[in-house]
C-alpha cells in the first residue's frame, strides 16, 4: 500500500504546504506557503542579527567623535533594544516553527487518511470542520498571540534583565553598554552587606506586614459579618451600606485623607490629643507607629471586602444545621466552631490565600500613605515601611537599578506562586473539587 503519509510529510518538512498539495489540498497548501513565504520574508534579514544582539547586547558604544572642525555624534548599539528586539524576532520564530510543525502533521494525518481509503476533505469542508471542531481554539488564538507579545514577554524581559547589569551610573545605554553577568545580581543581593541588610528587612517587614493585613482583614471582616447578622440586629440593610461605604469609595482618597490625618504636625488626630493633655504621637515618621499606622489604615479599607464576602456564606448556611444543635444543647461558641466556622473557611480559604498574595503586593496603601518612609540610613534606596514592591519601584523609577529591581521582582514571584500552589492544593475546598472530577 502505498505511504501517502509518509511523503506527505516529507513534502511538508521541505515545504511548507507542500504535502497539503500532495493530497490534492490546493488552496490550503497555497495559503500554508504563502504563511511561509511570509515567515522567511520577515526572519531571513533579521534573524542573524537578533541572535547576535541577543547574544552580545552590542559591541559598539555611542560617542562624539570629531569630522573635520565639527563633532559628530557616532551612534552606537543600545543593549536594550538589542535585547528587545532579539526577543522579538526569536518569538515570532518560535511561533512560525509551531505553525511548521502543524502544519507537518496535518499533512500526515490527510495522508494516512489516503492511505486508509478515506474521502480527503476540500478547502470549504476543511473550513467547516474548522468552525465545527476547532472553533473556541480558532477565537483564542489571536489573544493567545496578544499574551504571548504583551505578557509573556514582558516577564521574560524582566527576568533576563536579572541577568545583565543595567544599572546606573556605569552600564546605562546607549553612552554604556549592558553585559550579561549571570546570577551575579542575586549574590550581590544576599551577600554585599549593603544590599543584604536591606533586602532581608525589607523581606521580614514584608511578610510581616503580609500575615498582620490579612489576618486583621478577614478576622475583623467576620467579626462585623456575625455582629450584623446576630438575631436582634436591627436595621441590618442600614449596617452593611454604611460599612461598605470605605469600600466604594476609590482607595487613592481614602488613603490621601488618612495621610493628612495621621500627619504628626497639623493633623486632626494629633490635634485631638493635644485638646485633652496628650502628646501626638509621630504617626508617620517613627518606623514603628507608621508600620502601626498602616496595619490600621488597611483595616479601615480591606474589612468591608472580608465582611461582604463572608455575609454572602454566612446568608448560605442551612438554618437546619443551626436548630438541630440548639436541640442537642449546643451553646453559641459551639455552634459557630463547629457549623459557622467550617462553612466560612471552607468557602473563603482560596480568596484568604489570594488577599495574602495580593497583601504581599499592595503597593498602593505603602506608596500613598507613607511612601516607604520614614527613611533608614542603613538601607540602600528604601524606607522602614517599604514592601519589595515599593522598594522595586524605587530602585526603577528613581534609582534605575534595573537589573536589581528585576531580581527583586523574580523574588517576589517565586514567594507568591510557592506560597499559593503549596496553601491552596492543601485546601479543603481544592482536595473536595479534585475528588468530585
Amino acid at each position: 500500500m502505498k505511504q501517502h503519509r509518509t511523503t506527505a510529510a516529507i513534502l511538508s518538512v521541505l515545504v511548507q504546504g507542500l504535502g497539503q498539495f500532495y493530497n490534492g489540498q490546493r488552496l490550503k497548501g497555497i495559503l500554508l506557503a504563502a504563511i511561509e513565504a511570509l515567515g522567511l520574508v520577515y526572519l531571513i534579514p533579521r534573524f542573524s542579527h537578533a541572535m547576535w544582539g541577543l547574544a552580545t547586547l552590542g559591541e559598539t558604544t555611542q560617542k562624539f567623535v570629531k569630522v573635520k572642525n565639527s563633532v559628530v555624534l557616532q551612534k552606537g548599539d543600545h543593549s536594550i533594544f538589542l535585547l528587545l528586539d532579539g526577543m522579538i524576532v526569536l518569538l515570532v520564530f518560535l511561533l512560525f516553527a509551531l505553525i511548521y510543525v502543524l502544519t507537518i502533521r496535518d499533512a500526515y494525518q490527510t495522508g494516512k487518511l489516503r492511505d486508509e481509503g478515506k474521502r480527503v476533505a476540500g478547502f470549504s469542508k476543511s473550513v467547516s470542520n474548522l468552525k465545527d471542531n476547532y472553533f473556541p481554539h480558532l477565537m483564542l488564538s489571536l489573544p493567545a498571540v496578544g499574551v504571548l507579545f504583551f505578557t509573556i514577554m514582558p516577564i521574560l524581559f524582566t527576568i533576563l534583565l536579572a541577568f545583565t547589569n543595567y544599572s546606573a551610573p556605569d552600564h546605562i545605554p546607549p553612552a554604556k553598554l549592558v553585559d550579561w553577568v549571570g546570577f551575579r545580581t542575586f549574590t550581590d543581593l544576599v551577600q554585599l552587606k549593603s544590599w543584604s541588610r536591606t533586602f532581608f528587612g525589607v523581606l521580614s517587614w514584608t511578610i510581616i506586614w503580609a500575615v498582620t493585613a490579612t489576618i486583621t482583614t478577614y478576622f475583623g471582616g467576620m467579626l462585623v459579618a456575625l455582629l450584623i447578622e446576630q438575631k436582634g440586629i436591627r436595621f441590618k440593610k442600614m449596617w452593611r451600606t454604611i460599612l461598605i461605604l470605605p469600600y466604594a469609595i476609590p482607595q487613592v482618597i481614602s488613603l490621601l485623607i488618612m495621610r493628612n490625618l495621621f500627619n504628626g504636625q497639623f493633623g486632626p488626630i494629633n490635634q485631638y490629643f493635644k485638646a485633652f493633655g496628650l502628646d501626638g504621637l509621630p504617626w508617620l515618621t517613627d518606623p514603628f507607629w507608621a508600620k502601626v499606622t498602616v496595619i490600621i489604615v488597611n483595616m479601615w479599607v480591606g474589612i468591608p471586602v472580608s465582611m461582604v464576602l463572608i455575609l454572602g456564606v454566612l446568608t448560605s448556611i442551612p438554618r437546619d444545621l443551626y436548630e438541630a444543635a440548639e436541640v442537642d444543647g449546643a451553646t453559641s461558641f459551639q455552634k459557630f466552631r463547629i457549623i459557622t466556622l467550617p462553612f466560612i473557611l471552607f468557602t473563603t480559604v482560596p480568596v484568604l490565600i489570594m488577599q495574602f498574595a495580593g497583601n504581599i503586593n499592595n503597593f498602593n496603601v505603602i506608596f500613598l500613605l507613607t511612601n516607604g518612609n520614614p527613611m533608614k540610613g542603613e538601607y540602600q534606596y528604601a524606607g522602614a515601611t517599604d514592601l519589595l514592591v515599593t522598594w522595586l519601584y524605587k530602585l526603577t523609577l528613581d534609582n534605575s537599578k534595573f537589573n536589581m529591581a528585576a531580581a527583586i521582582g523574580i523574588i517576589i514571584f517565586l514567594i507568591i506562586a510557592s506560597f499559593s500552589i503549596w496553601n491552596f492544593r492543601r485546601s479543603r475546598s481544592f482536595k473536595e473539587e479534585d475528588m468530585i472530577q
